[in-house]
């Protein structure tokens, strides 16, 4: 089955069987920065967004993506270099696994928020 979409800018195209996760698509074509932690949707390592929403690839079917927009981190890495070296400098910096899943999550709530009350960024995230 074929699936096209926009990858961090640029089109894409795959064959892809009806069963396979975005996640697998992603990773199996260099995209690094997503990770699989639970592989029950429950930690968020693999997030991206899809047409700037933030899902979960590792429960996303790939063939649904067809006519979006996936951006990952690969796409927002000066970004994500900047807002990790903001946590460092504040001592909020761990070990960097989850960081990724994390730094999507908070682009994504810039995208979704103007704004945002500290309550409301808590609720968010």
């Amino acid at each position: 089955m074929k699936t096209e979409f926009i990858l961090n800018g640029k089109p894409f195209s795959a064959d892809v069987d009806p069963n396979e996760t975005l996640y697998t698509l992603l990773r199996k074509n260099g995209i690094k920065s997503i990770k699989s932690g639970c592989e029950t949707s429950n930690c968020g390592l693999c997030t991206v967004l899809l047409n700037k929403k933030p899902i979960l690839s590792c429960s996303f079917l790939a063939v649904r993506a067809d006519g979006k927009e996936i951006e990952t981190l690969e796409y927002y890495k000066k970004e994500a270099e900047e807002f990790g070296a903001f946590l460092a400098d504040r001592g909020a910096d761990q070990c960097g696994f989850c960081n990724p899943g994390f730094i999507m999550n908070v682009i994504a709530m810039l995208y979704e928020l103007k704004n945002p009350t500290e309550d409301e960024v808590k609720v968010y995230l």
